[in-house]
């Protein structure tokens, strides 16, 4: 088995509270979203783009987040709701934001942009992996609200495909089930009248 099926059969996501500092930086992270921008993009229109939320502007932005939530919820809001929302962001040390900025265009529909988008994610996950780092891609709420949207710098116009938790795993990945072979491949049948 070659190293790059390796990598790929090996790669797991690992649960979001079990990612821990040191996150890809500088040069590093450069290199990995470099990685995660070599996709299959019908047209050369790039329709996605990248967010990094950390640091100081992570936490700021969940803070706004239960801001938000409170402002909806009044009194049913609990504490631990609220430090739910604070840390939605800086539960791992790097979150990166992938957003759909797919739109009509003449020749190449929304969804091959979009699906483009959601390859760049799993590049992401999986350049991630190749440098030794873990992920867990997740969309959660924020991803389908437009208030929190905005928070977190996306337009009405764009899509989340993912918010892409990164940091060095704490706890080996565990396996769980995958689909066995026979349930989801079938081959082509010749059309009868041929």
């Amino acid at each position: 088995m070659t190293d790059a099926i390796h990598l790929l059969a090996t790669r797991r996501s690992i649960p979001i509270p079990m990612l821990a500092a040191p996150a890809p930086s500088g040069s590093e992270l450069e290199r990995i979203l470099t990685v995660a921008a070599r996709v299959p993009d019908h047209g050369k229109l790039a329709p996605w783009r990248f967010i990094l939320y950390r640091g100081d502007p992570a936490a700021a932005i969940g803070r706004a987040l239960a801001k938000l939530v409170t402002s909806r919820e009044g009194e049913r809001m609990t504490e631990t709701r609220a430090k739910v929302e604070t840390d939605r962001f800086t539960r791992a040390p790097l979150v990166v934001g992938v957003v759909s900025t797919a739109r009509e265009h003449v020749k190449i529909p929304v969804w091959e942009q979009q699906l483009s988008g959601a390859a760049a994610a799993m590049n992401l996950v999986n350049a991630v992996h190749a440098h030794g780092y873990a992920a867990n891609w997740v969309t959660e709420w924020v991803a389908y609200d437009e208030e929190a949207k905005a928070i977190l710098g996306i337009s009405p116009e764009e899509k989340v495909i993912g918010f892409i938790h990164v940091g060095t795993p704490t706890e080996p990945p565990s396996e769980r089930p995958r689909p066995e072979l026979s349930q989801i491949v079938t081959e082509a049948v010749a059309p009868g009248d041929v």
